[in-house]
Formats: structure tokens, sequence, C-alpha cells
């Protein structure tokens, strides 16, 4: 009986990856208790914005050790569906993840960026500020549902396009209600600057989703 030569994908660098991610949760909860517990219930609660929306906001420790966590698991859920679906034949495809990752990061520096510019511009800056805060917070939830998405299809169901439209759903949900909140909230706002917000929500929100769509096509 002749032994068969068999070809394993190394994924020790998407353990180290998950592991980190988990490590910058960890962090998170242990040194901002209550913050964190509050921000759990997030979708169901608005404390977590009530309470933290008017004081630190978006420059935090709390909310850039989640900032970077999110930046990892969505660029990481973006790199395995990309793989599920073309099924790369080559061990070359690891630097797939570093370009989405360094594009996500780069993407959204430049779109924070840009509306506090613009906030600051049209004399908004406290408001547009608060805006992003709550935006970015429903992102940083959603990623909790990528990263658990992130651990199954890595370990448990490789390459599950069914697990990757539910997680993508679920994703968007979390998203849409944090989009709904913010709409109500600065309705007057927005109305007062609603061609600006149009023009927004066409290059820096709908935009990049048909990018991302685009790339994983």
């Amino acid at each position: 009986m002749e032994p068969i030569a068999r070809i394993t994908e190394n994924a020790d660098w998407i353990t180290l990856i998950i592991f980190g991610s988990l490590i910058l949760l960890i962090a998170a909860k242990s040194l901002f208790y209550s913050r964190f517990l509050n921000f759990m219930i997030l979708p169901f609660n608005n404390k977590y914005i009530l309470m933290y929306n008017k004081k630190e906001k978006l420059f935090n420790w709390f909310h850039i050790l989640l900032m970077v966590f999110q930046i990892i698991n969505t660029s990481m859920f973006l790199f395995l569906s990309w793989k599920a679906y073309t099924k790369p034949v080559t061990k070359e495809y690891e630097y797939t993840f570093i370009i989405i990752l360094a594009s996500l990061f780069i993407f959204l520096f430049l779109k924070i960026s840009l509306q506090l510019v613009n906030g600051f511009i049209f004399d908004a800056y406290n408001l547009t500020n608060e805006f992003v805060f709550k935006k970015i917070s429903y992102l940083n939830y959603g990623s909790l549902v990528l990263f658990i998405a992130n651990i199954l299809l890595s370990f448990v169901f490789k390459d599950s396009l069914i697990l990757i439209y539910i997680a993508a759903t679920l994703f968007l949900i979390i998203n849409i209600i944090g989009w709904i909140t913010v709409i109500k909230v600065h309705q007057k706002f927005i109305a007062s600057y609603f061609f600006y917000f149009i023009l927004y929500l066409c290059t820096l929100e709908i935009a990049p989703l048909i990018i991302m769509g685009s790339f994983l096509k």
C-alpha cells in the first residue's frame, strides 16, 4: 500500500489573525467593561449611543480597538468570500488578504477624514463627529457577526456560500438599523443639506458596496 501525497492548506496565518481579533475583543471588554456591555445591546437598545456620543466620540481607546477589530474581520470576511467564490489554485492567495486589508484601511481613513473635513467646512464639525461615531459603532457591531462567520468559514464550514450569505445579510440588517437611527436623529440636518447627503450616499456608501460586489464576482 503506497502512501498518497496530499496537499493541505496552511491556515496558520488565519488562525493567528482570528486569535489576534479575539485578543482585541477581550482587551476592549477588560479595559472598558461597562461600556462593552452597553455596546453589546446596541441594535436593541440605544443606550450606548446616548451615553457616549456626546463625549470622547471617535478618538478613544475603546472605539479604536473595535475599529481595528472591524477592519481586520471585514477584510478577512471579504477574503474568505473571495476564496469561496474563486477557489484559487495557488498558495499565493494570502497576499490578497493583505491587499484587501490595506485597501479597506485606506478607504475608511479617507472616508472619515473627508466627512470630518466637510463638517468643518459647513460649520457642523461636532454634529458630523456624532454622525460618524454612530455609523462606525454599528459597523463595529456588525463586525462581531463577521468574526463568528470567519471562525466558522475557516474551521467548520469551509467555503460555505450559504454561511457567507447569512453573515452578509445580518451585517447589512445591523447597519440598516444604524442608518435608520442616524437619519431619525439627524433628519433636520440632512434636510438642510439634502443634495450633499445624496452625493455622500452615492460616493461614499453605495459606490464602495458596488465595487466590493464587483470584486467578489
